[in-house]
């Protein structure tokens, strides 16, 4: 058995629960549905050893994102600058040394959030009830029956709304099954929209202490010739817990976990000295799961077809929207867009 409600949101990332919440707020509790065992979609924060928070997933944020601002202050969050003080490092050559540059105090800093990006995603659900979030609920099918939409997922439950809104990264949508179809120009521009992060290798390492700031680096690095493509700093507001996060180069994806850590440590003990060769934690995750990407996407250009007029419809006579970052025509791809993309689908749903 599923449920029948008002409102039925696919997708528990940032768009989907920041939908949820605004509707919330005006009386109506829309069901989630969820097909991975956890929230936040592209926003993941896991803890290190000594619980660290460390950034799998979307990060950064600056003043030039004024909806996502003013969503985490209603929600009682606080943010942060972006760590940059000191030497950081740009590595052209394997076999030169690296290049020293000072980063400038900027007017538009980027910020972190306290305690995580993860807070964003765990305050909003507990703003919402629980008993409406499912979770490893995969749609496969949409069905438009009399004045109702249909859902089923892969367990086997059916759910019935008057209106849904698909909050998943718009390839994806295009492996679920609709009935009647979905317009034929929609149906081509799916696969072709470029999901935000798929494909990246992001990294994160714990250690006991900011031993790079002892010695009066940033912990900011970029290289050309090793396995770290960027690095940051990623010690947490009170600079009581220390790390790093950032990305890893493309053709690390074909190694195995092991290999990519093992080189990640030489890269850094190169770079870094004796220290950085000793994390107390390590893990890596490269953004290609059945949740995100459903296989090779043909994307030419870097956000192609986010925010394209398609995607911004209603279709089955308004009763099915589509709302995710890369469906917004500002700031698609980011923390920002998926504010504003939900909040352009709860002006039309109120």
């Amino acid at each position: 058995m599923g449920s029948t409600g008002k409102y039925i949101i696919v997708g528990g990332g940032l768009s989907g629960l920041s939908l949820a919440y605004q509707l919330s707020q005006i009386g109506i509790n829309a069901t989630i549905l969820e097909a991975s065992s956890r929230l936040g979609g592209r926003i993941q924060t896991i803890k290190g050893k000594k619980d660290t928070p460390l950034e799998l997933g979307a990060t950064w944020f600056s003043d030039i994102h004024p909806s996502l601002l003013e969503f985490i202050d209603e929600l009682g969050l606080s943010k942060y600058e972006q760590y940059s003080k000191g030497i950081s490092l740009f590595e052209t050559k394997s076999f030169e040394p690296p290049q020293e540059f000072f980063i400038p105090e900027s007017k538009n800093p980027s910020y972190r959030i306290s305690g995580g990006t993860q807070r964003i995603i765990d305050t909003l659900a507990e703003k919402i009830s629980r008993k409406n979030i499912h979770l490893n609920a995969k749609v496969h099918s949409l069905t438009v029956a009399d004045d109702l939409l249909k859902l089923e997922t892969s367990d086997g439950k059916i759910y019935h709304g008057d209106k849904v809104i698909l909050c998943i990264p718009p390839e994806l949508i295009s492996k679920i099954r609709f009935s009647p179809a979905l317009p034929d120009d929609l149906k081509q521009l799916l696969p072709e929209v470029q999901t935000w992060m798929a494909g990246a290798l992001k990294f994160v390492v714990e250690y006991d202490k900011s031993f790079w700031r002892q010695k009066g680096y940033s912990g900011m690095l970029f290289s050309h010739a090793g396995i770290v493509s960027e690095m940051y700093d990623h010690t947490n507001l009170e600079e009581s817990k220390y790390g790093f996060t950032g990305f890893l180069n493309g053709g690390a994806v074909g190694y195995s976990k092991e290999t990519r850590k093992n080189q990640v440590l030489q890269h850094l003990k190169k770079l870094l000295g004796e220290k950085a060769a000793s994390p107390i934690f390590y893990e890596d995750k490269i953004w290609t799961d059945e949740f995100v990407i459903s296989g090779n996407q043909n994307i030419q250009w870097p956000h192609q077809n986010n925010g394209h007029l398609l995607l911004q419809k209603g279709f089955f006579n308004e009763k099915l929207f589509l709302c995710n970052t890369e469906t917004s025509p500002e700031f698609s791809g980011y923390m920002e867009g998926a504010i504003r993309a939900s909040t352009a689908i709860f002006e039309k749903l109120k």
